[in-house]
C-alpha cells in the first residue's frame, strides 16, 4: 500500500511538472530530460512510470479526462435533486478548466505532429476507459445512483462527449454545457425509478 501511494505520488509531481512546462512551451519542445530534471529523478524512473514520451502525455490527458468526473462529483452532490442543473455546472467547469489547460491550447494550436490529435482521438481507448469507470462509480454512489447497465452505458456517452469537445471546439453561437445537459438528463430521469440490478 505505500509503495502505491509513493508511485501515485510520483506521477502526480511528474504531471504538474509537465504542466509547468507546458504553461512555457509546446509539447513537441519538451523532452523527457526536460520534465525528469523538472522533477528531480532520473530519465530512467520517467521511463519506467510512463514507458515514453506518448505514454506521458497520456498520463497527463487522462488526468485531464479525470477532471470532468470530478466537475460532475461535486456538481450532482451540490445540486441534489436538480441534475439538468448539475451537469450543466459540472460541463461549465470542465470546458472552463480544458479552455485554460496547456496541452489543449496547443492541440487546437495544430501541433505540426499530430501526436496530440491522435491522444484525444484514435489512441484515446485508455482516457475513455479510464473516465468512464470513474463516473461510473460515481454515478452508483450519489443519490442518481442508476443501474448499473445503464450507469455504464451514460459515462461513456458523457465522456466520450465531453472529450469530443475538445479536439473539436463548439461553434461559437453554441452552449456546450446546457445542450449536454438538456441532451444526456432525461435519460437518467427515464432510469430513476427503473428496478435496480
Amino acid at each position: 500500500m505505500r509503495a502505491e501511494r509513493q508511485q501515485q505520488l510520483l506521477r502526480t509531481h511528474v504531471l504538474d511538472a509537465l504542466h509547468r512546462l507546458l504553461e512555457a512551451n509546446e509539447w513537441s519542445k519538451i523532452t523527457l530530460g526536460d520534465v525528469a530534471k523538472s522533477v528531480g529523478i532520473s530519465r530512467q524512473t520517467l521511463y519506467n512510470e510512463f514507458g515514453n514520451r506518448t505514454g506521458l502525455a497520456q498520463a497527463y490527458a487522462v488526468r485531464l479526462a479525470e477532471g470532468f468526473v470530478d466537475h460532475v462529483e461535486v456538481a450532482i452532490e451540490s445540486h441534489q435533486g436538480d441534475l439538468e442543473l448539475g451537469l450543466t455546472h459540472a460541463v461549465q467547469g470542465f470546458f472552463l478548466d480544458a479552455a485554460a489547460n496547456p496541452m489543449v491550447r496547443s492541440l487546437l494550436l495544430g501541433e505540426k505532429n499530430g501526436e496530440l490529435l491522435r491522444l484525444v482521438t484514435v489512441n484515446s481507448e485508455p482516457i475513455l476507459v479510464n473516465a468512464s469507470e470513474r463516473l461510473d462509480g460515481v454515478l452508483r454512489d450519489s443519490w442518481v445512483n442508476p443501474p448499473a447497465v445503464e450507469s455504464k452505458q451514460f459515462a461513456r456517452m458523457a465522456v466520450r462527449m465531453a472529450m469530443s469537445y475538445i479536439a473539436m471546439p463548439p461553434e461559437p453561437d453554441a452552449d456546450p454545457a446546457a445542450d449536454f445537459a438538456a441532451i444526456l438528463t432525461p435519460f437518467i430521469h427515464s432510469l430513476l425509478d427503473k428496478p435496480q440490478d
